[in-house]
């Protein structure tokens, strides 16, 4: 499989996932979290397919499309080892239905670190019922692995519920 190949792959399944996950969370009460900005891809998708939602998003520095920003007060700069605690002390344990990751580095060595060190903040804010999206393995151990109810190929991407 070619470079092209397998990023084509990976924003299908993303792509998938994301549509899966805004119609499995319906009118369920509870925020949003886009954790990593990037271009705006992801957080463009979900705020249309959420129009009604607080979408709150977490970037370190900013290099999104200009109409793939977030509105003011709902994007929160800095790093997310930093950011994130403050906002779960303001919003509270159980306040997100949602949690989209989608960051990290080529460097699958300190991917792994990053995630393992962000699960233990995700998993407080998780409401019950709760989905946790992720380009990577989290380790989240009061929730289930739903990625293949899903439809997710194993490995690929992963869907956690609480």
């Amino acid at each position: 499989m070619t470079r092209l190949d397998s990023v084509i792959r990976r924003l299908m399944t993303q792509r998938s996932l994301l549509d899966w996950a805004s119609r499995e969370i319906g009118h369920k009460p509870g925020l949003v979290i886009e954790l990593g900005l990037g271009n705006g891809r992801t957080y463009d998708h979900l705020r249309n397919r959420l129009p009604d939602r607080d979408i709150y998003v977490f970037e370190r520095s900013i290099a999104a499309h200009p109409g793939c920003l977030p509105p003011d007060g709902k994007l929160i700069i800095g790093d997310v080892f930093d950011t994130l605690p403050v906002f779960a002390s303001r919003f509270g344990a159980g306040s997100s239905i949602l949690i989209h990751a989608d960051l990290g580095t080529g460097d699958q060595a300190e991917n792994e670190k990053l995630a393992a060190r962000l699960s233990p903040m995700i998993m407080p804010l998780l409401a019950p019922g709760g989905l946790m999206l992720a380009d990577r393995p989290f380790d989240l151990p009061a929730c289930t692995d739903v990625s293949t109810q899903a439809g997710v190929e194993e490995g690929r991407y992963f869907a956690y519920r609480r």
